[in-house]
């Protein structure tokens, strides 16, 4: 029988390393040394406790849960799951070795290891919502529930038994005492992390044209004026914003737009900045996501260059929601949601 683990990796920032070094990894890297087989989750919570005594109970009780158990229990054999919020793809693979500690790791991140086997990859939108839902808790690490460890390995074109698999954390009642205010708080961020991919996916159902309004709304939203490129050859500038809306006035944004056509790498870039005006300012949009070497070639642009991803557009646009027009909000409709602080 397989279980499969989530491994979130520093928030998703990791992932490229995990395909890379093919291996999973947790942080905690104040518990490498005493994280053994065998260990009890009192042992770990009083050694992280000792060590970070600025962190509250809740976090400390939470973060030795998950050490506990990527060091109790999992084994070889186990699948694995780790995900990339700006590809917005999960990578699944099969745990290989034995549980590796490293105090001072060469990179941030990877204090505790396991070597690992990658499968292949599924897009988040091959998925249900409900599997989704169940795969976006702010844990770093947790037991991903039967149904949806079924789901992502069917997407695979593989199956594993349902049975006997351990749901993966969901709200459960606040308690009331003494623990109600963290308890609420950790509700309220597993809840902004769901609400955070829902409104990803939203985004992402766009198509191309509904995607440049969108970015113009939101650059109407931070006070700018714009000017939409006509369908057709745009010669790299598919939006330009400026004060005055017709960009003679500094600062002068042109910006490219592309929707679901893959990771943007250093050529793309390149080209987007050979067009360019030395008093340009450049925002270059994928929701695709970008290449290390497409941030390289961005940061040693000649002209100042802000490159945008899925993440970045939806941080935006929760900021600017209460700012943008009624034709932007149709786009991708928002309730806002009131929670006890």
């Amino acid at each position: 029988m397989e279980r499969m683990w989530m491994v979130r990796g520093d928030s998703g920032r990791l992932f490229d390393d995990f395909r890379e070094q093919n291996a999973v990894a947790l942080g905690w890297h104040e518990l490498a040394d005493v994280a053994k087989p065998g260990i009890s989750k009192d042992e770990i919570a009083s050694v992280y406790a000792k060590r970070r005594p600025e962190y509250k109970k809740g976090t400390i009780l939470s973060g030795s849960s998950q050490v506990w158990r990527f060091v109790n229990e999992v084994k070889a054999g186990d699948k694995v799951v780790t995900y990339s919020p700006s590809l917005r793809r999960y990578l699944v693979g099969t745990i290989k070795g034995p549980l590796v500690a490293d105090p001072n790791p060469s990179q941030p991140g990877m204090s505790l290891r396991r070597s690992t086997e990658w499968l292949g990859e599924v897009d988040r939108d091959q998925l249900g919502l409900a599997t989704r839902n169940s795969l976006g808790s702010t844990l770093t690490f947790f037991q991903v529930p039967a149904s949806a460890a079924a789901e992502i390995c069917a997407a695979l074109g593989r199956k594993v038994d349902d049975d006997g698999f351990v749901s993966a954390p969901i709200f459960e009642p606040v308690a009331r005492g003494t623990a109600l205010e963290e308890e609420s708080r950790e509700q309220l961020q597993d809840l902004e992390a769901r609400s955070f991919e829902l409104i990803k996916d939203r985004v992402t159902a766009l198509d191309w044209d509904e995607m440049q309004e969108l970015i113009a709304g939101l650059l109407r939203a931070m006070g700018y004026k714009t000017r939409v490129a006509s369908p057709g050859p745009d010669r790299g500038a598919d939006i330009v914003a400026s004060p005055d809306g017709l960009g003679f006035e500094n600062p002068r944004i042109v910006v490219e737009v592309k929707h679901r056509s893959g990771a943007m790498g250093s050529k793309e870039v390149r080209s987007f900045l050979g067009g360019r005006h030395k008093d340009d300012r450049g925002l270059y949009v994928s929701t695709g996501g970008f290449s290390k070497d497409a941030r390289y070639e961005a940061d040693r642009a000649g002209i100042p260059l802000t490159l945008w991803e899925l993440d970045d557009i939806v941080r935006a646009l929760v900021d600017y929601y209460d700012k943008l027009d009624s034709e932007t909000r149709q786009l991708v409709p928002l309730k806002r949601l009131y929670w006890p602080t």
